[in-house]
């Protein structure tokens, strides 16, 4: 009996069965949308759905409001959709466009309320280390759904979606120093209510 002695080369295949070097399942329905493919369309939000729902709710911190972004957030991505030039990945590019539809909705209900004193800033920094990462995901999550809506926006900008104070002071229409309060703000209330759970 003969043993072989070559390499054995596997080629693996997505769920979607598109070649890992081809387009991604999102690119490929988002290609199919501008088309005008409806079946395309209920592709890709029925697989963007989940994961853009979490993203509102982390902005919105209640579902009714979640939803209403979400269904904003769709009908804004299959509008602009021939806007996306392939730079990045689809997923992305369709991320950002949720998380400034949740910022619109904020400042349309006036809930973020960016108007710190910057004198009052100096006041709320302290050296203690945060326990946020001991935390249970949905634990965390929780908290971070009934912090204020400001506090809570610009801990999402900052923490999660990984905006920088600069980024996030042109986003919100404030200063940097009202941006690093609020996320201050918001490591300090995160921090009460785990002490409390302590």
């Amino acid at each position: 009996m003969k043993r072989f002695l070559g390499k054995l080369h596997l080629i693996t295949w997505t769920r979607d069965d598109s070649s890992p070097a081809g387009p991604s399942l999102p690119e490929q329905l988002a290609a199919a949308c501008r088309e005008g493919d409806s079946k395309a369309q209920k592709r890709l939000f029925d697989l963007l759905s989940p994961r853009m729902m979490a993203v509102c709710l982390r902005y919105m911190g209640n579902r009714e409001d979640a939803e209403d972004v979400l269904q904003e957030g769709f009908i804004t991505l299959f509008t602009k959709i021939d806007s996306y030039q392939g730079a990045g990945s689809f997923e992305g590019w369709a991320r950002r466009i949720f998380v400034n539809t949740a910022l619109m909705h904020l400042r349309r209900t006036d809930a973020l309320g960016l108007s710190d004193d910057i004198d009052q800033a100096g006041n709320l920094f302290t050296q203690e280390p945060t326990p946020v990462q001991k935390m249970g995901y949905s634990d965390l999550m929780r908290m971070i759904s009934s912090l204020p809506a400001d506090a809570r926006t610009v801990f999402n900008m900052y923490v999660v979606e990984g905006y920088s104070h600069k980024e996030i002071a042109k986003e919100l229409g404030c200063t940097e120093a009202t941006s690093r309060s609020k996320l201050q703000r918001a490591r300090l209330r995160l921090q009460e209510m785990m002490k409390g759970q302590a």
